[in-house]
Parts: C-alpha cells; sequence; structure tokens
C-alpha cells in the first residue's frame, strides 16, 4: 500500500541514525500510539474496512486505498510495515484505544526526496471517531512528538500542511 514501488528494503537507508533510540510508545489520556505488528491485523482490518469511504484522499489524490483490500492483503502490509520498523526505513504506529480493544487509526513516518523535506508523514483515524475530534487530537499529538523527540529538521505532512497539488509539484 504505502511502499515505495522500485525501491526494495535492502536498498534504502536507514530514515533515522543508529544512534537514534526510536520511540516505541507515545500514551496520551485518550490514545496509545505503538508499533503496527501482524499482531493487529483483525483490529486494524475492522478500521479500516468500517471507514474505507472516510480514507479516500487521506493518501493523495487517486490514491483508492483500501478499497477491495482483503485480510490477507492486510495481513501482508502489516508484515511489510513491521519489516521496515525493524530496518528503520519507516515507522509504521498503530493508535489503539488504552484498553486495547480498539484501533483508532494509523501513523505512517516515510522518508522523502521531495523539496528540502526529511520526512513525509501521514495519518488517519476511524471514521466513527472524527466527530469526536481524534482527526485534530492526533495530527496536534503526532506533531508536538514529532517536533520533541524525533530527529527531522523538516518534517512534512502532506494532505494537512501542504496541499496534495502542492506536495505532488515538489521535486
Amino acid at each position: 500500500m504505502l511502499g515505495f514501488p522500485g525501491v526494495s528494503l535492502s536498498q534504502r537507508n536507514s530514515l533515522v541514525s543508529a544512534e537514534f533510540d526510536v520511540p516505541i510508545v507515545l500514551e496520551n489520556q485518550y490514545f496509545r500510539i505503538r508499533m503496527l505488528t501482524i499482531n493487529d491485523v483483525i483490529k486494524d482490518y475492522d478500521a479500516v474496512m468500517s471507514s474505507v469511504d472516510h480514507l479516500q484522499g487521506v493518501f493523495g489524490p487517486g490514491i483508492t486505498w483500501p478499497i477491495g483490500l482483503t485480510l490477507e492483503e492486510d495481513l501482508i502490509d502489516l508484515g511489510w510495515h513491521q519489516k521496515e520498523f525493524q530496518r528503520r526505513t519507516s515507522f509504521a504506529y498503530t493508535v489503539v484505544s488504552l484498553d486495547e480493544e480498539r484501533i483508532i487509526g494509523c501513523l505512517y513516518i516515510n522518508p522523502t526526496m521531495k523539496g528540502n523535506y526529511d520526512s513525509d508523514i501521514t495519518m488517519w483515524v476511524r471514521e466513527d471517531v472524527v466527530v469526536d475530534g481524534y482527526d485534530a487530537l492526533l495530527f496536534d499529538t503526532v506533531k508536538n512528538w514529532i517536533e520533541g523527540d524525533w530527529p527531522f529538521e523538516k518534517p512534512a505532512y502532506p494532505g494537512r500542511e501542504i496541499s496534495w497539488a502542492d506536495w505532488e509539484l515538489l521535486e
């Protein structure tokens, strides 16, 4: 889904230095952000498939994911994300309720070569929590976390702080 076409894992360098301690978890009074793994597949699939229409355009214009996504394809996606996290080439986090019963959304921290940005950060929340303000809460939480705990000098938030049209024009 969110891989980099034509670029294998072995061809990419780590997104962060070997000395950087990658944050494993962030928790507030509303949710926990932790590494996404294959063990999350059932709850992740529920969150994704309950929000298919809502997720259209979250990753850019013309991206139709997750239309037609099967449970098996979701498992493959999660395995890919988990391996990338372990290799430090990108980082996918799940956003879960504090009791771990429900996935609220996901966060993706990816490398980019666009403009002078050093990371591409996207996220989503399931459709039924948008009305409760969780999208804005997640964005604010993530932005503060990235600024405070991650080594990025110029993170990009396409679709949020830079329009998709402007993002697509960057080289």
